[in-house]
Formats: C-alpha cells, structure tokens, sequence
C-alpha cells in the first residue's frame, strides 16, 4: 500500500543515530499531520529497511542524502531511491548540469511514482565568510539563485534553500518551482546550528513550498500539538 498523501507542508526531519530512537518519535507524529526526512547518519546507520519501515506507517519520506558524484553514479543512486518508494530524493547542485540531467532522466522511467527531485543549492549553515573560503564568490543568496536557475533549467522540480531566499526565488522562477526550506524555527524556538532562519508563517509567506522542522517538534513534550500549531499557522498562507 502506498503512504498516505499528506497535505501537510511539514516535513519533520529524523535527526537520531539509530531506527529505534527515530521510531520512537515516530509513534508519536501522524502522517496526515506531516512527512518524516532521513539524512545521512540514520540512513547510514539503519539502510533502506528504515525507509520501508516508514512507508510501512503510511509515511511519505524524504530521503536526504544530497547525491554528488558523476552523473551515472547519481542516476543509479536516484533510481535505487526511487525503488525504495520515497516521496522525495535530493541532490547537489554544484554536480553540475550533466549530473543533474543524468539524476532527472533516470527517474522519467516512474512515471506518476516518480519521487520528487530536488537540488541543494547552498547549505543553511554557511556564511558568506564560509562561500569565500572555499572559492566561491558572492553571498548565499547570489550562489543560491544562480544554483536554482540552473536546476531549473535542467527540469528538476525545486531546490533547498534557505527561508530567507526563498522570497526571490518565488519571483524569478514561478509558482511551480518547489522550494523546500530548511532553517524553519517557530517563534521563541533556538535557533542550533542554522544561521538564515525564519518562523513557518514567515517561509510560507515568502514562498516556501515546504518546510523542514526538527528539534522545535522532535524534541517537543507533545509533539502533535506543535505540530498542529505549525500547520494551523500556515493554513491558507500562499505560497
């Protein structure tokens, strides 16, 4: 049975060392209330079992695991993501037009099961100091519309990029594009480790089509209830 389509924007992300702390919080969540991402660590550590356990729950899974290699390389991981059945699967931007090519034909073959492809432009957690050191010049929010108009180009369906980009991004390259927001905290909540951050209503309101939420609902005494708050907040904003 496929998961559930949620019409949630929340995509909660899995941040634990091992399937048995994941699935703890996920008895706690509810798939029409949100989407579940699993990132490298807990991929590496628990393999496609956890993913098939998750759609097993009627989970819709993001996998994060930023594929950036030659482009062969990538089109097969992104074919081996898509027998795995996830929702949505990423990729860096920076592989550069033949990889990102290569990433979308080998998911043409899926048809409507298709997952959702996206590009990371430029990480949450970097500075502009950060960008110049490793040779790349402008700010994030150069690097990232320059990144996002080449995804674009190569038909993908969207980027990761920060909340603060997302605004820009929204106007230069239209309301299909998906732009999926890391760096998402509700009011009063820390900040951690990202630097462009923005509350929910503010990411939609600029543009986000999704949101990645974690410690804010992970870590919360009742998750639901923020994660109800959360969509209650968004409801109805624009994209």
């Amino acid at each position: 049975m496929p998961p559930t389509v949620s019409q949630s924007r929340i995509i909660v992300a899995l941040d634990y060392p091992n399937a048995e702390s994941a699935l703890d919080i996920v008895d706690r969540l509810n798939p029409t209330l949100c989407r579940l991402k699993v990132g490298k660590e807990l991929f590496t550590r628990t393999g496609p079992e956890l993913v098939r356990e998750l759609n097993r729950r009627d989970f819709q899974v993001f996998l994060d695991l930023k594929f950036h290699d030659i482009p062969n390389t990538v089109a097969q991981a992104c074919r081996a993501a898509a027998d795995l059945g996830v929702w949505m699967v990423n990729v860096h931007a920076q592989g550069g037009r033949k990889m990102l090519q290569a990433a979308r034909d080998a998911l043409v073959e899926y048809g409507d099961q298709r997952p959702l492809l996206i590009a990371v432009t430029i990480l949450t957690s970097l500075g502009t100091e950060d960008l110049i050191e490793v040779g790349l010049q402008g700010t994030p929010a150069d690097n990232v519309l320059r990144l996002a108009k080449l995804t674009k180009d190569c038909g993908l369906d969207g980027v990761v990029c920060s909340p603060q980009e997302a605004g820009s991004l929204r106007s230069q390259l239209g309301s299909g594009f998906q732009l999926i927001t890391p760096g998402v905290r509700p009011a009063g909540a820390a900040a951690d480790d990202q630097r462009r951050v923005m509350t929910p209503g503010q990411a939609v309101s600029a543009g986000a089509s999704y949101l990645v939420v974690g410690r804010p609902i992970t870590q919360a005494a009742d998750p639901i209830a923020v994660l109800t708050a959360i969509n209650d907040e968004i409801s109805g904003l624009t994209r």
